[in-house]
């Protein structure tokens, strides 16, 4: 690789530019460039390595390196390198190319780990858009939906519902329950195989876009079609529950005209990470409880509540009343251990600092 100068941003002319980099991206970058790094943006991370697209030395261009991750490993997994992070990369004149440094992100897409513990695992970050894709071949699940949609308003950036396999769809009217469980949220009905929708939700998908949903949802089709080429492999559903296989094993950065796509792996298990994502997810139910009488109805047996009284007048399906309940209690837990787990940080650093003091205070004076 050749010295730095030969990668300075020019601007809007950036090669990096289709991959969304920006005058705000080239002001954080800059102290970095002094010092002959490579800007980049993370398109595969894996154990220890991830692939990088940076400007080729060329001038005209991107093409990919691979990376060292060791230099900026965090003990926080959600601040480790994510597909999507925008990184200073050092050439590796002297030794092999390493990520030096990763810029701020703008928007995190963060979900809670698996098992017990309360660490979160970045999805996908500097994202502008949610894609959050379920299958009209089957019944949508929606609370899972939810739970995406908690999930991508909590990251910052705006979500978008697509309902897949309009083609061999049983029964649209499931869109309509879609909707409803998805407040002031754009829903589309697309196929990727008839081109249905194909045009309008590519106009709803400005810069980044992270492709969320089950194995089986039509994801890596949704996005070749978005690619106009045959980027990612395809898998075969079960055509009892429309389940599929994991085809992709990574999050994985696409371009696509207009911008870039970061596809994902099919998620077993969505669950959530704390924050206000929820009050945005179920905006409707938030509305209705600040009508109630009592500021701390549990819209139960409370009188004058506006949420039981909707959901009897037919104005709020029941279901979401009880989503709600279910997945404001699991923010709760998690909030619950991820105090727990600081408190018994700060105590194992106070009982080191005593053992300091302990030692220093035993040592002869001079």
């Amino acid at each position: 690789m050749t010295s730095h100068q030969n990668y300075a941003p020019q601007g809007t002319g950036h090669p990096l530019a289709a991959y969304g980099w920006t005058g705000e991206r080239e002001a954080d970058f800059a102290p970095f460039a002094a010092a002959g790094l490579v800007p980049g943006r993370v398109a595969r991370v894996d154990l220890g390595r991830c692939d990088v697209v940076v400007p080729d030395p060329s001038g005209a261009g991107v093409h990919t390196v691979r990376a060292e991750t060791a230099p900026v490993l965090d003990p926080d997994p959600v601040n480790c390198p994510c597909t999507g992070d925008w990184a200073a990369v050092d050439p590796g004149s002297r030794g092999p190319v390493a990520l030096a440094a990763l810029l701020p992100r703008s928007t995190a897409l963060v979900r809670n780990s698996a098992g017990s513990a309360s660490d979160g695992q970045a999805l996908a970050v500097n994202v502008d858009a949610v894609l959050i894709a379920s299958s009209l071949a089957a019944k949508p699940d929606l609370g899972r939906i939810e739970r995406c949609l908690a999930l991508a308003w909590e990251s910052g950036a705006q979500p978008v519902v697509v309902l897949t396999k309009a083609d061999v769809a049983r029964d649209r009217s499931h869109a309509d329950d879609v909707q409803a469980a998805a407040p002031g949220v754009t829903v589309l009905v697309v196929s990727a195989v008839s081109g249905e929708g194909m045009d309008l939700l590519r106009a709803c998908l400005p810069g980044t876009t992270a492709l969320i949903g089950p194995s089986g949802a039509g994801k890596s089709t949704l996005t070749n079609a978005l690619a106009g080429a045959e980027v990612m492999a395809v898998g075969e559903t079960r055509e009892r529950d429309e389940k599929g296989r994991h085809t992709t094993t990574a999050r994985e950065l696409i371009a696509v005209p207009g911008g870039v796509i970061i596809d994902t792996p099919g998620l077993r298990s969505v669950g959530l990470y704390g924050g206000d994502g929820l009050e945005r997810t179920f905006a409707d139910v938030e509305a209705l409880a600040a009508e109630c009488r009592y500021h701390d109805c549990a819209h139960d047996a409370e009188p004058q509540c506006a949420v039981k009284a909707a959901i009897e007048d037919g104005l709020l399906p029941a279901r979401r009343l009880v989503s709600y309940n279910k997945l404001l209690r699991e923010n709760e837990r998690i909030a619950a251990r991820s105090d727990a787990r600081l408190a018994a940080e700060r105590a194992r650093q106070g009982k080191h600092r005593w053992k300091l003091m302990k030692a220093e205070s035993g040592k002869p004076r001079p």
